[in-house]
């Protein structure tokens, strides 16, 4: 049994993805819009063109796992997989209520499609080197997607899984780092600097590829590359705006946490993706 052929317009899907991630965290009055802008591209090129995955048969042994390791961005998640057939779109509007399955931090309970849950930084990668190793030792040919926040990148238990991808050689372990370069509270080099970060991740043995990460052309290439790789894991460290999409929300600290409200900000929101897709 075969993966369906994808043949899916990942610049309008990811436009989709934005304007769901604008409505539901205004909805449900809940954080993290810039963080999920950021990546609403990495997600459209990774379930309209890359992952083996099946909205019919979502625990299929032989898809693709996919971890979104800075779990707090679950809104992205969610639109992705609602826009990929996984459950109606319609679902979305619950999104954060009370007794609702789509909780702020992406949770599996309940959602088609989630292989993990997650919201606690520094796990993702671990979790998704342990699947990729259980692969490799039961002749599997399924492979690991992680999605890593630039701020996780402080915690130690990341590079311990770096270390321990290497060591395993999983080259069927590929990283992707949304590098927005804002953290909860401050910019990333106010923080704690990644710097030279690929070059670190080069150090611990890994394949290293450095794109724009809204380029769906350089995003759809990195993944290939990646997937092509015999021997080491792979890492894309995808450069981004935090709020991507939404002017005002742009490379700004604020909309870590902050929703957009009624009014303007809102309608201004929602206006400016859909003139974006105008423009594709």
């Amino acid at each position: 049994m075969t993966f369906a052929k994808k043949t899916v317009d990942t610049r309008s899907m990811a436009r989709r993805i934005r304007r769901h991630i604008v409505q539901m965290t205004h909805r449900g009055r809940s954080s993290h819009v810039g963080s999920g802008l950021s990546i609403a591209d990495i997600m459209a090129v990774l379930y309209g063109k890359i992952l083996k995955v099946d909205c019919k048969n979502p625990m299929r042994d032989d898809r693709d796992r996919f971890i979104l390791s800075k779990g707090h961005a679950g809104a992205a998640v969610y639109a992705t997989l609602a826009e990929s057939g996984f459950f109606p779109v319609d679902w979305l509007k619950d999104h954060y209520k009370n007794g609702s399955i789509f909780s702020g931090h992406v949770s599996h309970k309940g959602v088609p499609g989630v292989d993990f849950s997650t919201g606690s930084l520094g796990h993702g990668l671990g979790v998704a080197a342990g699947m990729a190793l259980s692969a490799q030792r039961t002749d599997r040919d399924y492979r690991s997607f992680v999605v890593l926040s630039d701020g996780e990148c402080d915690e130690g238990s990341i590079w311990e899984a770096i270390l321990f991808a290497s060591h395993h050689k999983l080259n069927n372990l590929i990283a992707i780092v949304d590098y927005n370069k804002i953290q909860s509270l401050a910019r990333v080099d106010e923080t704690l600097t990644l710097e030279p970060f690929s070059e670190k991740w080069r150090a611990f043995g890994w394949n290293v590829a450095e794109i724009n990460g809204h380029d769906h052309d350089e995003l759809y290439n990195a993944f290939e590359q990646a997937i092509a790789s015999r021997n080491n894991p792979s890492v894309i460290i995808c450069h981004t705006i935090k709020g991507k999409g939404v002017s005002f929300m742009e490379n700004s600290v604020l909309w870590h946490y902050r929703y957009p409200h009624d009014g303007e900000e809102l309608n201004t929101a929602l206006a400016e993706i859909d003139s974006e897709e105008k423009d594709i």
